[in-house]
Order: C-alpha cells, then structure tokens, then sequence
C-alpha cells in the first residue's frame, strides 16, 4: 500500500523553495544522494567521511530540534519523538525508539528499511554512520533546552548492511 505524504510540504512559487514545518528543505532522487555519499567515502574513507557526518550532523539535528520544538511548542522526549517521526516520514528509513532517558543521557533507536541498506546492500559492515551525530544532536538540544549540563556521544552498533542484521541500531550515551 502506498500513500500520500505525511508531512506538511510547501513551495514558493515565486522561488522554488520546498518547506517544511519550519525550515526549508530539498527534495532529491535516493540514488543521487547516496551515490554522493558512496564518491566521498571512496576517496577520503568511511572512518574521515563518518567524523565529518558526525559534526555536521549533531549541528543540523540541535538546528532542527530547537526550530522544530519552538514552532510545534514541544519539549523533552516529544521533541525526539517528533524527530524520529519525521526522519521517517523523509525516507531515511523507519526510526523507532527503543529506550530513551533524558534524566540519564541514553537512547536506543532501531532503524528499519535503512535507505542506505537499500542502496549498498549486504555489505559486511555499519553504514549508516550519517545519522550518530543527528541523535547525539537531538538529545543535548533537548537536554540543553531543560538546563540539564549533560552531553551525549551516539554510535551505531548495528546495521542492517551486515551479514545476520535485518535492522540498525544506534545508542546514545553520556559523555
């Protein structure tokens, strides 16, 4: 079964501008992403590309995080919720969280129908170290947002690219 989308799209039809919710947005074919992706990794190498996504990451997930719960008035655990919703909803693939402890610093999300999966296939190791930084992100936006001091690290310890893996999974942890 297929469906219409499930989040707000808008264009600016005098500019051309895709948004949604509150921030402006691309919309780009799977493969041409992802091969970008794929032509980085070969010439500078999964480990360098994976600390670049990392930073890069944690900087758009704390961007959206904070802009998403002003504009929705969400906080805590909502805020999360409504990321990984959303990530969904964009066609990464589907995100669910597993566990989550804003008092402790930790997630566990389990990411099934893996874009990435879809495009490199069973390939013996994790590849969808783009999102650690997003969740990592997301977390010490909402930690940071209650006045909590504490700050995370996320990794993937799991991946649905290796051999006996049907599925991701990242966890998030204190510093």
């Amino acid at each position: 079964m297929k469906t219409a989308p499930q989040l707000p799209i808008e264009v600016d039809s005098e500019t051309g501008v895709w948004t949604t919710d509150a921030l402006p947005m691309l919309y780009v074919p799977r493969h041409f992403f992802i091969n970008n992706h794929k032509g980085i990794e070969e010439e500078i190498g999964a480990e360098r590309y994976a600390e670049i996504l990392y930073k890069a990451g944690y900087k758009s997930a704390w961007h959206w995080c904070e802009k998403e719960a002003a504009l929705h008035k969400l906080s805590g655990v909502a805020v999360f919720e409504h990321y990984m919703k959303r990530l969904s909803q964009r066609g990464w693939g589907l995100f669910s969280i597993e566990a989550i402890d804003l008092d402790a610093g930790t997630c566990r999300v389990r990411l099934d129908h893996s874009a990435f999966v879809y495009e490199y296939g069973k390939v013996g190791r994790k590849i969808e170290y783009m999102f650690t930084g997003w969740f990592a992100g997301a977390m010490d936006q909402i930690l940071a947002a209650a006045g909590s001091p504490l700050r995370t690290l996320a990794e993937q310890v799991q991946s649905g690219a290796e051999e006996g893996c049907d599925y991701g999974v990242f966890v998030t942890r204190p510093r």
